[in-house]
């Protein structure tokens, strides 16, 4: 007996015999529609899991559909039929709320799997148990994001999340794919700006054993390794142009080819792009594609700024407090009224992730397990770095050596510097470093010096 039924739109009979033909094996019992009157009268009959349904009918065009069941039926997913090349309509549709959208001819093994991932969203309390990342506030602004997101989650639309850098743009993507029905599968991040331009294409697609010099063994790429999940772009606006070329066309076709190898592999994969700066004023500078750009930013979700929700500080500090208090096996401090205060009023330009930044540092040079205004090192700037800070390394890192990795390097030498001076005493290392006891505390774990 079949558990879901799927609804299915199409003025042609033979590719509504063909879609049953698919379907039939999944599990679902198929009705049939040959226009927009007949679909909505069975639409009032029954629930449905699924709804398939041709652009072109004889009184009326499917996004009407799509529309009227955003309007009454929510949460039915709702597949597009569209004439093959024509991506600007099943973008429309996507923007109306579809679920996904199938090109004409299709393949069976496409519409297949469109059709399992559709499925899940039905099956979604399964996976309510699953750890799922934490969007931490509570003012308006940030329950509104939450909307967004779960709304986001039960589409495969490709979403461009924007905002300001450290305003947990990465987590909204995390989260879109945690509530959507790919959350069993891989969630792959890349920044963009990390990969050497000259390996792009294998990173993102792949290559063949001896396919170029020091291609020793077959990798598969990032898409693969993204199949049937999501594929989180960041910085999405530092590909080259090549690559955004060769990114549109794996995005509309479904498929790549890996470096040597003489045909294409079809992926199913959901991409999630992100960007800190303005995309359409890129577009405008002709240093982003503008088709790329319609096809990424289908729906555009906006992450607000720290300065945008203050409210939120309180929550956000004790988090990340009691998150640094569970890595380091230390006593998690206070924060003095007047901290907070100081914290509720400054501009944060790096948003949350300079919050962190901040809590880490004034987690260490804290008194009595009591932050105060002093601990924070606040500038007035706004900066969040104490730009007087002797401490600061006057020589530039070597080639090759990121500046975190050389600041590391540094510190590690001058702490095992000051153990040995003072025979491993860590209370006279301290003094010696100009540090407080729990500070050398916190450097020797997170440094991983024994």
């Amino acid at each position: 007996m079949a558990l879901h039924h799927a609804l299915i739109l199409d003025d042609e009979a033979d590719i509504r015999e063909l879609i049953e033909i698919t379907l039939i094996p999944l599990g679902l019992r198929c009705h049939h529609a040959e226009n927009l009157a007949q679909a909505y009268a069975l639409l009032e009959q029954r629930r449905y899991s699924l709804c398939i349904a041709d652009m072109k009918l004889p009184d009326g065009n499917g996004l009407d559909l799509v529309k009227h069941i955003q309007r009454h039926h929510p949460k039915l997913p709702v597949a597009v039929i569209t004439a093959h090349g024509n991506i600007a309509t099943a973008v429309e549709a996507l923007k109306l709320g579809a679920f996904d959208f199938v090109a004409k001819p299709f393949e069976i093994e496409v519409l297949r799997k469109l059709v399992a991932t559709a499925l899940k969203m039905a099956e979604r309390p399964k996976l309510d148990g699953r750890k799922k990342p934490l969007l931490i506030g509570r003012s308006e602004t940030m329950n509104r994001v939450r909307q967004v997101i779960r709304k986001l989650a039960r589409s495969q639309a490709p979403i461009l999340i924007s905002g300001e850098s450290g305003t947990g743009k990465e987590l909204a993507a995390q989260l879109i794919h945690a509530n959507g029905p790919r959350a069993d599968k891989p969630f792959v991040p890349v920044n963009c700006g990390a990969i050497p331009e000259h390996l792009m294409e294998s990173e993102f697609f792949g290559h063949k054993k001896g396919s170029f010099t020091g291609a020793t063994h077959d990798k598969p790429g990032l898409f693969q390794a993204a199949d049937n999940g999501t594929l989180f772009l960041d910085e999405v606006v530092e590909l080259p142009q090549h690559m955004q070329v060769k990114l549109l066309r794996a995005i509309q076709e479904r498929a790549v080819r890996p470096i040597g190898m003489p045909k294409e592999i079809a992926v199913d994969v959901r991409i999630l792009s992100a960007t800190h700066t303005d995309l359409a004023q890129e577009v405008s500078r002709n240093t982003f594609r503008e088709d790329l750009f319609y096809r990424l930013n289908v729906i555009e979700l906006q992450m607000p700024s720290l300065r945008e929700r203050p409210e939120d500080i309180p929550e956000l500090a004790t988090h990340i407090l009691q998150r640094l208090s569970r890595d380091l096996d230390l006593p998690v401090p206070a924060l003095s009224a007047k901290a907070l205060n100081a914290l509720r009023h400054y501009p944060f330009p790096g948003n949350i992730r300079e919050l962190e930044n901040i809590l880490e540092r004034s987690f260490t040079l804290c008194e009595n397990d009591v932050i105060n205004v002093d601990d924070l090192l606040l500038t007035s700037a706004g900066n969040g770095a104490n730009r007087s800070d002797p401490t600061l390394p006057p020589t530039s890192p070597p080639a090759g050596t990121s500046l975190e990795d050389y600041l590391e390097q540094l510190e590690k030498q001058a702490i095992l510097q000051a153990l040995e001076a003072t025979q491993h005493n860590k209370t006279a290392a301290a003094e010696k470093l100009g540090i407080t006891f729990r500070a050398l505390r916190y450097r020797l774990k997170k440094l991983g010096i024994a």
